[in-house]
Formats: C-alpha cells, sequence, structure tokens
C-alpha cells in the first residue's frame, strides 16, 4: 500500500494504490499524518488505484472524516471501483462521505 501526497492551494490530494488491509493499515496511518495536519483544507483521496479496503482501512477513512470535520475541511474520495464502493455502502460509510 502506497499513498502520494501533493498539495495545490487549499486542496491535499492523496493517491492510494493496493491494498490497505490489516498489514498495511499501520504504515498508512503513519502515511496519512500530512491530512490529519492539513484537516482544515480540502482532501480528495484518489482511489483509482486502490484493490481493496479492510475495516481496519475504514476505520482510518473515518479518523480522517472527524479531523476535517473538527478542522472544518472536508474528504471527497474519487475513483472508487465497484467492490470498494460496495465495501463503504455495505458498512454504512458511504453517507459519511463524498464521493466523485
Amino acid at each position: 500500500m502506497t499513498l502520494t501526497i501533493t498539495s495545490a492551494g487549499d486542496t491535499i490530494h492523496g493517491v492510494l494504490e493496493g491494498r490497505l488491509d490489516t498489514a498495511s493499515s499501520q504504515q498508512f496511518s503513519i502515511d496519512m499524518q500530512p491530512l490529519l495536519e492539513g484537516a482544515d483544507k480540502h482532501i480528495v483521496l484518489d482511489c483509482n488505484k486502490l484493490e481493496f479496503i479492510s475495516s481496519s482501512g475504514l476505520r482510518l477513512f473515518l479518523t480522517l472524516r472527524k479531523a476535517t470535520i473538527a478542522k472544518g475541511g472536508d474528504v471527497t474520495i474519487t475513483g472508487v471501483s465497484p467492490e470498494i464502493k460496495q465495501v463503504f455502502t455495505i458498512t454504512g460509510f458511504y453517507s459519511l462521505f463524498q464521493f466523485a
């Protein structure tokens, strides 16, 4: 699992690639610190190359959402495959995020 972060003005882009599962979630939680620090901005998570997300990964997405709410930012998730969308829908997380 890799996370590539870039910034442009008030927007922070995070590109996720690979599997966000229990094994990779600990490293992802470290890698996502710049997103948490910039939670007052508009954060776009590009999931075009995200192959899988586990409950551990969903928990980290929720952590980011809570941080943006607290700091006045927001999160938009893009490029979600039908399989990943189904995970968000089944768990009730789909209604918590903006999808584009």
